[in-house]
């Protein structure tokens, strides 16, 4: 009777062990609160696409000292980023004290991604509903 006993409490156990680890690998399989694969996917890329852009900022202002806009980082082949990855539409903005790359959702939210995703010369990333 008690290795009955025992042996359904170690089924059990792992029973527990099983659905709280699922529980955690689907609620970080999601970035930015994204609701389907299809949008994990897609701000996946975008935030990839965010660091390229950042990347050859940073190079540009090392090597020319300045920061420019992204139609002048694409025009001096700096990046091979193209300009957006719909829905997201991508835009540096220049300030005194750096830079900032921002990609800005365009249409409704039907995939519950984010409307606003940047990243600034620190490489820190910045979402917005």
């Amino acid at each position: 009777m008690g290795r009955l006993f025992g042996f359904f409490s170690v089924v059990i156990v792992l029973a527990i062990g099983v659905y709280v680890y699922s529980q955690q690998l689907q609620s970080s399989s999601a970035p930015a609160g994204a609701n389907t694969p299809k949008a994990a996917i897609n701000i996946t890329g975008v935030r990839s696409d965010l660091i390229s852009i950042a990347t050859a900022e940073r190079r540009y202002f090392v090597s020319e000292g300045k920061h420019v806009s992204l139609d002048e980082l694409i025009s001096t082949n700096s990046i091979t980023v193209a300009r957006q990855r719909p829905p997201y539409t991508y835009e540096v903005q220049i300030g005194s004290g750096g830079f900032r790359v921002v990609a800005i959702r365009s249409g409704d939210n039907t995939s519950g991604t984010p409307a606003q995703i940047s990243v600034d010369e620190n490489m820190e990333f910045q979402t917005s509903e």
